[in-house]
């Protein structure tokens, strides 16, 4: 049974609300990837705002649980960038995501490139270009084991020349080589810093829900490598649990910018606190 299914029938088949209920609530939201502190936060407002209104129904509870949740998340930053940084660990869907990001800025009316800043992985590259190939979107790449920050620095040439007006750039994602990393973000900041002053530049962290707890560390991660600007979620469709979001929110206030459900360029969309929250708790 997923989270979802879970959680729903945990409303439907409580009659009251009891010490009980709270204590098992709470245990649902860490299963849900709540972390645990902010689940017995979060039902310990519940069972104060259902005393002060002298709530005892399940059902009632349920909807002043949305509102508490969506007031954990923080709104989705502005959508406008000219260069975005997407950063992640390796499979977490980031190639797939710059190719979705780069469809949906051009049917929005920019003229998107893709940079293969991942140059770590030959398969990184030659996944952009069939992407781009697939777009009819404009990559630029090296040769595996370049420098990443040089791709970086020649799409802003293209950029800079008139080729177009948005950049996505993909990199690499050695958590195990944290320092090496660290630096090759550095580097590529400091060419962003040179070769487009004054831009709209955006780091957006990519992570993948279904690796649970695991995500935080990732985000902690790289936000102390490189200040985040938000969080894009992946595979979203195919894990129930979705609880990481508010976790990035309270604990390291970054907040959520898209969500992906699928594989085809147009399974990503704007994030929207109210109905994630709706849906963590079943209510849609």
């Amino acid at each position: 049974m997923s989270f979802t299914d879970r959680i729903k029938n945990f409303f439907k088949l409580k009659k009251s609300l009891s010490e009980e209920t709270f204590e098992e609530l709470t245990d649902l939201l860490v299963e849900g990837d709540f972390g645990a502190k902010d689940a017995y936060s979060i039902t310990d407002s519940l069972r104060s705002r259902s005393k002060k209104e002298h709530i005892n129904d399940a059902e009632q509870a349920k909807r002043i649980l949305v509102e508490l949740l969506e007031a954990i998340l923080l709104p989705p930053p502005d959508m406008q960038a000219d260069i975005i940084l997407l950063l992640g660990v390796n499979g977490v869907g980031k190639t797939t995501s710059a190719a979705k990001l780069a469809s949906q800025y051009r049917e929005a009316g920019k003229r998107p490139l893709m940079a293969a800043a991942d140059t770590f992985r030959a398969a990184a590259i030659e996944q952009l270009k069939i992407h781009g190939e697939r777009l009819g979107i404009r990559v630029v790449a090296h040769k595996q084991g370049g420098d990443p920050a040089a791709v970086v620095f020649d799409a802003l040439a293209v950029r800079q020349a008139g080729g177009a007006d948005l950049i996505i750039a993909d990199t690499a994602g050695r958590m195990h080589t944290k320092a090496a990393l660290v630096e090759e973000l550095k580097k590529i900041d400091r060419v962003v810093a040179l070769k487009a002053a004054g831009a709209c530049y955006r780091k957006w962290l990519v992570l993948d829900v279904t690796t649970g707890r695991n995500a935080l560390v990732q985000a902690q991660t790289f936000h102390e490598a490189v200040p985040l600007d938000a969080v894009i979620l992946t595979k979203y469709d195919s894990s129930a649990r979705g609880g990481i979001a508010f976790s990035l929110a309270s604990e390291l206030k970054l907040p959520v910018i898209f969500v992906c459900t699928g594989e085809r360029y147009g399974d990503i969309k704007p994030f929207d606190p109210h109905s994630y929250a709706q849906e963590f708790i079943g209510l849609v």
